[in-house]
């Protein structure tokens, strides 16, 4: 039966990491003066691009991890740190002048088909989301029933996100800059208090207390 809960917690973790709602004002410069057309073929692009990503590391992450000699319960702390220091990002704006500074890279070429960078890796498919899948996929007990549930909220999300992109414009228009700040800080916060649940899972899973 699957689990309610995990599967909130699962939806709320990778649609706070991936944060479709700070990337909608991040696609509109990328793929300015483009037709609709074309900027429906770059999203698509960048999304399955993206799903294919995290896909590869939600299946072989947990055994790559066995492979190099990482225990679940330290690449959990590992992985908490790292989402906490995202959620950071997210509450200070670091995360979003970064995002921002990677639609404006030194050689113009660069822009001529963002879909695949800096669209799908690393802001769409970046370090959190490839954390966060490891993580939630061995949280699910692992094996392909684990997996095919968090592959289908993983999927879920890449499916919001491609929505948002579509709807780019209208939602800028909609939110505005200040609207945009407000809700990257209260997902910052949701993703500040899902770090420390990870690292608390972790250090239990050591043994160390009980």
């Amino acid at each position: 039966m699957i689990d309610t809960a995990f599967l909130l917690t699962a939806f709320v973790t990778l649609f706070v990491i991936v944060d479709p709602i700070a990337l909608v004002p991040l696609f509109i410069p990328l793929t300015k003066g483009m037709t609709t057309a074309l900027r429906r073929r770059i999203a698509l692009r960048a999304v399955l691009v993206a799903a294919g990503v995290l896909t590869v590391f939600g299946l072989v992450g947990d055994g790559l991890l066995t492979l190099i000699g990482i225990s679940l319960p330290a690449f959990r702390i590992a992985g908490g740190v790292l989402l906490f220091l995202t959620a950071l990002d997210m509450l200070f704006e670091r995360r979003t002048r970064r995002r921002e500074d990677k639609t404006h890279p030194a050689d113009p070429h660069e822009l001529d088909d963002p879909s695949v960078f800096p669209l799908a890796v690393p802001l769409i498919a970046g370090p959190g989301a490839i954390a966060s899948m490891i993580l939630l996929t061995a949280q699910a007990g692992g094996g392909w029933a684990g997996f095919v549930i968090v592959e289908g909220v993983m999927l879920a999300v890449l499916s919001l996100t491609f929505g948002m992109f579509l709807l780019a414009a209208p939602l800028e228009r909609m939110l505005g800059r200040t609207g945009t700040l407000v809700v990257t800080r209260v997902l910052g916060m949701l993703l500040a208090a899902l770090a420390v649940q990870f690292i608390i899972d972790g250090i239990k899973g050591t043994g160390l207390v009980g």
